[in-house]
C-alpha cells in the first residue's frame, strides 16, 4: 500500500507566477525557451545598527525584529576594521540580513505588496528608477513599523530597512515587467 503524498503548500505569488506571469512573459519579450523567463532569484533584507557602538544590545534587539519579520534567522554583520572617528572596533556587530529563497521570498514579497507598503506614511508609490543595470530592484524602508509582525509597543527604537529582490532578468526591462506582474506599486 502506497502512501498518499501530501499536497505540498505553494505560496500565492509563486502560484501566480507559474500559472500566468511566466507565460505572459514569455509571449510579451519572445522567447524560444521558457527557462529564459525571468523570475525571482532571492530576496536579501538589510538593517543597519550605527548606534551599536554605543550599545551592543540595539544589535541583539533589530536582529530580533528582522527575523520576525522575514520569519528566518539573521546574521549578524560585523564591521571588518576599526574607525576611531566613528567609535567603532573591529569585529563588533553593526547591522543584520537575512537572504530570503523559495516560498519564503514569495511570501515576504506578498507581504510587502499587499500589506507594508499601503502602511508607509504618504506613500506614492516606490521608484521606477531604482533597478541596478543587472535586473535587481532595490528598495528604503524608514521604519521597520509598516510590518504587522512588529508590536508598536515593544521596539525600543524606530530603523529602517534595505531591501533588494534580485532577478534572473539579463535587463532592467524585463525585471520591471516582472515586478509589475506581481502588483509592485511604481510610481507613474
Amino acid at each position: 500500500m502506497v502512501a498518499a503524498k501530501k499536497d505540498k503548500y505553494v505560496p500565492r505569488l509563486q502560484k501566480l507566477y507559474q500559472e500566468t506571469i511566466k507565460a505572459d512573459l514569455i509571449k510579451k519579450f519572445g522567447y524560444t525557451n521558457s527557462l529564459e523567463a525571468p523570475k525571482l532569484d532571492k530576496i536579501v533584507i538589510n538593517m543597519g545598527v550605527g548606534e551599536a557602538t554605543g550599545d551592543s544590545k540595539k544589535t541583539k534587539n533589530a536582529a530580533e525584529e528582522l527575523a520576525l519579520i522575514a520569519g528566518q534567522r539573521p546574521v549578524v554583520t560585523k564591521a571588518r576594521k576599526a574607525i576611531a572617528s566613528f567609535k567603532l572596533r573591529g569585529g563588533l556587530g553593526i547591522g543584520c540580513k537575512v537572504t530570503l529563497r523559495r516560498e519564503k521570498m514569495y511570501e515576504f514579497l506578498d507581504r510587502l505588496i499587499t500589506i507594508a507598503l499601503p502602511r508607509v506614511r504618504d506613500f506614492r508609490g516606490v521608484s521606477v528608477k531604482s533597478f541596478d543595470g543587472n535586473g535587481n530592484y532595490a528598495l528604503g524602508l524608514k521604519e521597520q513599523i509598516v510590518f504587522p509582525e512588529i508590536e508598536f509597543d515593544k521596539i525600543d527604537e524606530i530603523r529602517g530597512m534595505d531591501i533588494v529582490i534580485c532577478t534572473t532578468a539579463k535587463t532592467d526591462d524585463e525585471a520591471r515587467e516582472l515586478l509589475r506582474a506581481f502588483n509592485m506599486p511604481f510610481q507613474g
